[in-house]
């Protein structure tokens, strides 16, 4: 197993989509660890003054890098990784997220968010970071601890779909917005294109469950990822599990039929991994499974069901 790096930089970057045909900006062997830089925020979002250490390929990305959807997030990648093929599943370890830069910044935008008829003024906060403590320092003297994490990771998309907003999450991942995949979490994603096609970006350093005025802490992040193909699962929609917890995502844009996904996701899972009827493993669901809110805000709304291990 070897070691890579990919820098963000123009030619690594690509701003507001997922296609089934970008060229890899990396090639690794399944099982090799990727270490990912990532940046985030459009120009008008970049804080000005000697504070603020802005990234010097932040500007060359806007410039250089098309937006060919009129609007999304920007990610590094993709990387190829060896032997994947259509119908396996990629496992994305997140070994480790560090933050690139001592701001980030969060923004209400006039007409979005969760609830785009109570706002109309666009309102911008930049937001110092305090890299050593892991902390936020909020303009109104409130002290948060951080808990980074990246929103979007996904792979390459089905080719009868074509290039797809990042802005919205499908099976292929991308924009999941899910606070419990930081460091240490494993995400399992469905393959569509040889290689998957592996891209991330749109840092986290804070999020509440629903992302409720569209962005978090939104920062730059750099993650320490091990990629490895796995041809003895088979997935239809992304799933991923924590020290203490397995997880499974449902995506839709009615928040009900995205629970119904999770839930019907998890009784599949119980199922597999006991010999359980359908009724106990939707029994054992009421008793100790919890259906949480990923984001209700990109246009598909996500739920992740949550089971703790220790129930099975």
């Amino acid at each position: 197993m070897a070691d890579h790096h990919l820098a963000s930089s123009p030619s690594t970057c690509h701003w507001g989509y997922f296609a089934p045909n970008l060229k890899p900006a990396r090639q690794i062997a399944s099982g090799d660890r990727v270490v990912i830089e990532t940046i985030s925020g459009a120009p008008p979002v970049l804080p000005k003054g000697p504070e603020w250490d802005v990234l010097p390929e932040h500007a060359a990305i806007h410039a250089e890098c098309p937006l060919p959807l009129g609007n999304g997030h920007i990610l590094t990648g993709p990387v190829a990784v060896e032997g994947a093929q259509p119908g396996d599943v990629l496992q994305v370890d997140i070994e480790q997220i560090d933050l690139r830069t001592n701001w980030g910044w969060n923004i209400i935008r006039p007409l979005s968010g969760a609830l785009p008829e109570d706002f109309h003024e666009t309102t911008l906060l930049h937001i110092p970071l305090d890299k050593e403590k892991g902390i936020a320092n909020l303009p109104w003297g409130t002290d948060l601890k951080l808990a980074p994490f990246f929103g979007v990771m996904g792979v390459a998309p089905p080719s009868e779909w074509g290039t797809v907003t990042s802005i919205i999450p499908r099976a292929m991942g991308g924009n999941l917005d899910c606070k419990e995949l930081g460091a240490g979490a494993t995400l399992y994603l469905p393959v569509f294109q040889k290689g998957a096609l592996f891209s991330t970006g749109d840092g986290h350093a804070l999020q509440g469950d629903g992302e409720v005025n569209v962005t978090a802490i939104e920062t730059n992040l750099t993650g320490h990822f091990r990629l490895t193909v796995r041809k003895d699962m088979s997935l239809v929609m992304p799933m991923a599990e924590t020290a203490t917890h397995f997880m499974t995502f449902g995506i839709d844009p009615d928040l009900d039929t995205a629970a119904k996904q999770a839930l019907r996701a998890m009784i599949d899972l119980i199922c597999e991994r006991r010999n359980l009827s359908r009724e106990q493993a939707y029994a054992l669901c009421s008793i100790t499974c919890d259906l949480r809110i990923s984001q209700i805000v990109n246009q598909h709304k996500g739920i992740h069901a949550m089971l703790p291990k220790d129930a099975l």
